[in-house]
């Protein structure tokens, strides 16, 4: 069974900040445990979003991109995001929205998806957390418990 809703969780665990992704995944399997027990949600972690990822997202009835940012207004912004190519044919990261086209391409239209983008401050390896940066991933974990259970399925 492929769970309606998938979330992958981007970022590098070691540099700082840019663990906000993989954190969120952490703190949403303990939150939302009963969700992912039930077959609801399934939650996915990784250094950068690529072109594999594209299998990821066939089946789901939604997917949310958690990753950290240093444009996003604190604590975290939620933006819809749609199919768009992506030029840089050679690259390994992708953007979402290159992810959803690269799947439209190989699979059919992308679910729909949403951007959560926490803001982050510091981003130097070795480097734990900011403590703005908790505090902004306390509120993004609240607010994406409360979407878990009340969006509706797509």
């Amino acid at each position: 069974m492929i769970a309606p809703l998938l979330v992958l969780g981007i970022g590098n665990p070691s540099r700082g900040d840019d663990a906000l992704g993989p954190r969120f995944v952490e703190l949403a399997a303990l939150a939302l445990a009963d969700q992912i027990s039930a077959g609801a949600l399934e939650l996915l972690t990784d250094f950068q979003l690529q072109i594999e990822h594209a299998l990821d997202l066939t089946g789901r009835a939604r997917v949310v991109f958690v990753d950290a940012s240093v444009r996003a207004a604190p604590p975290f912004e939620v933006t819809p995001v749609v199919a768009a190519a992506d030029r840089r044919a050679l690259t390994h990261a992708l953007a979402p929205a290159a992810l959803l086209a690269a799947h439209a391409d190989a699979f059919g239209p992308p679910p729909p998806a949403w951007v959560l983008a926490i803001r982050g401050h510091g981003f130097e390896l070795g480097d734990d957390l900011s403590p703005a940066a908790r505090a902004h991933l306390d509120a993004a974990l609240a607010w994406f418990v409360t979407f878990a259970y009340t969006a509706p399925a797509a």
